[in-house]
């Protein structure tokens, strides 16, 4: 069963390299393709939920922080695709490495806790990286500054999920009824700045989204908490880290984005890559204890 287990673990991260593929396969704008994601995400779970007989029940407090929480999701999905259509999956995917940086900088302040100066030297590391791929890449430097605002919010995201105490089929429904809410809302507003001939999808792109909902986002979250029962949390987010190589090895051998890409990227991809496993394995390191 444990090595079952780490065989989910690296599906679920392999799931997750296709997201930004999906992202630009489909031809709807990033907005309503996370609208429909979310929506078919939501539907489909609550339809696993209810044959199951285990629809979750929380008060009314608990309900919104989470699907306050949800509503960031929202938001970091938009700015994700957008970095993907204004640029592509590899700088998309590169972007959100820098997750790391901005937990450094936001956990201390949300959860007054101390303030780790080599963290924020590893991190910047990645921020280097961005800076280099930015100066060299000036084709996609709009798609890169949504990317690195969809890691920003991203980053807040992970900090107030692990501030709720909740079991994960409570947190994933709520969030999901928060993100879907809150681009119900948006959506009228959102399509009043980019102008679309139609809001509904084809019958190619439905079928993407629905992958993208049914695998890549309930599958891809099922075989994640499965994996977290036997392995350690530690284990877990390492091999996370490897969703940009993923994502970047899935882009070239799909979307041929390799003849896309500069000596500059591959050195700031280098860089912050670099930035993440070096504090994967600081984090790792039994800390010495003196008498």
């Amino acid at each position: 069963m444990f090595k079952n287990d780490y065989v989910k673990l690296h599906i679920s991260v392999l799931l997750s390299g296709f997201t930004g593929v999906f992202g630009k396969l489909i031809e709807m704008n990033e907005g309503l393709l996370v609208f429909y994601r979310l929506w078919l995400a939501f539907i489909i779970f609550c339809i696993l939920l209810l044959v199951a007989k285990k629809l979750p029940r929380e008060n009314f407090l608990d309900s919104a922080k989470m699907m306050g929480i949800g509503g960031l999701l929202g938001l970091h999905l938009i700015l994700f695709y957008g970095s993907i259509k204004y640029a592509n999956v590899s700088v998309g995917v590169v972007c959100y490495s820098l997750v790391g940086f901005f937990t450094v900088i936001f956990e201390p302040v949300i959860e007054k806790t101390k303030f780790l100066w080599s963290d924020l030297f590893y991190s910047l590391l990645a921020v280097l990286g961005i800076v280099l791929i930015f100066n060299f890449d000036t084709q996609n430097r709009f798609g890169i500054i949504l990317g690195i605002l969809s890691a920003a919010i991203f980053a807040l995201y992970t900090i107030f999920n692990k501030l709720i105490n909740k079991s994960s089929k409570n947190m994933l429904f709520y969030e999901l009824a928060g993100g879907c809410a809150t681009l119900t809302l948006i959506m009228p507003i959102y399509l009043l700045f980019n102008h679309v001939e139609t809001i509904i999808p084809s019958p190619t792109d439905f079928t993407y989204l629905f992958i993208l909902a049914f695998f890549c986002t309930i599958g891809l979250y099922i075989l994640h908490i499965q994996a977290l029962k036997t392995i350690p949390p530690f284990t877990v987010s390492l091999c996370g880290n490897l969703e940009p190589l993923y994502g970047i090895g899935i882009a070239i051998l799909f979307l041929g984005e390799a003849k896309e890409l500069n000596l500059a990227f591959y050195i700031g991809m280098t860089l912050i890559l670099s930035s993440v496993f070096l504090q994967s394995y600081l984090k790792a390191k039994p800390k010495v204890r003196h008498n």
